[in-house]
């Protein structure tokens, strides 16, 4: 559903792009950009060399990099914000958002350890702080949906103050059902579309039975960022390179501008018979050469 206050800048976003042809508003000219979720390489950094990872990660064509697991005890797997923003500007990398836990946040509301996280962002120059997760407890309820909406708009109250922007990542059971509505509807109507910007995973919103292109065009402009992570033709439960599975990435990138894209974020969370870092070149290839990310 969209409200009374964004039904006319949404009515005109959407017209607009209805009235030019998807490959006029295909995701080009961003220079080649392609960013890595870490996640994708989650057990190389814990279990090896950070400084290694990353300069591999340059190899295989990557531009940047979205952070997760942060915190001010362990730093970015070992590494301090500072080194580790050292280590990404060696290689020639940004980070332009980052995956941090809020789960404490939203149990208790104190606001300690997202100061940690902002004091993070600004080192490494990050833009986004993002939700990529939370506790199933949280959301039981209409009326949970709406107290964790209304701690994710003040969570971007805090970091607008400080500079910078706040977003949510899905996975699938942001769409459940619950007396009419879903936690995911909730997020969009009841925070302010210019403070908190969606991540859309397009793996977990096709698995869910979602259409991608649907939501842009309920929501022109919310969304930051894309998620390229495709479907294993065989296992729908797993992921495979981009370009190798079901999922039409041409497409829903059509679409990357009306839905206010500004980065694309390969994210592979399992690979089967390749060795990883040869799966996220191939990913990276695939987004530059063939969908123009």
């Amino acid at each position: 559903m969209t409200n009374r206050r964004t039904f006319l800048t949404q009515a005109g976003m959407l017209s607009a792009g209805i009235m030019i042809a998807p490959k006029l508003v295909m995701a080009k000219g961003n220079n080649d950009v392609v960013g890595l979720q870490l996640y994708s390489l989650r057990n190389q950094l814990k279990g090896g060399d950070v400084k290694e990872v990353i300069a591999k990660i340059a190899k295989a064509g990557y531009k940047e990099v979205e952070t997760f697991g942060y915190s001010k005890k362990d730093g970015f797997w070992g590494l301090d914000a500072t080194q580790f923003s050292n280590t990404l500007k060696n290689n020639g990398l940004r980070t332009p958002s980052g995956h941090f836990e809020f789960d404490t946040f939203f149990a208790t509301g104190n606001t300690d350890q997202l100061q940690t996280y902002i004091d993070a962002a600004h080192i490494t120059g990050m833009e986004y702080i993002l939700v990529p997760h939370l506790d199933g407890d949280f959301i039981k309820t209409v009326d949970d949906f709406k107290k964790i909406a209304d701690k994710i708009s003040t969570a971007a109250e805090i970091c607008k103050k400080q500079g910078l922007k706040f977003g949510y990542h899905n996975h699938n059971f942001e769409w459940k059902q619950v007396d009419g509505t879903t936690f995911y509807d909730t997020i969009l109507e009841r925070t302010d579309p210019n403070m908190v910007k969606m991540e859309m995973d397009l793996y977990w919103v096709v698995r869910t039975g979602q259409d991608p292109l649907e939501i842009i065009k309920k929501h022109p402009g919310r969304f930051f960022a894309f998620h390229i992570k495709d479907m294993d033709k065989a296992n729908n439960n797993i992921n495979t390179e981009v370009g190798n599975g079901t999922i039409d990435f041409k497409a829903i990138m059509a679409y990357a501008k009306l839905a206010g894209v500004k980065h694309f974020i390969v994210e592979q969370e399992n690979y089967t018979n390749i060795d990883p870092y040869v799966s996220i070149a191939q990913s990276a290839t695939y987004c530059k050469n063939v969908l123009h990310v």
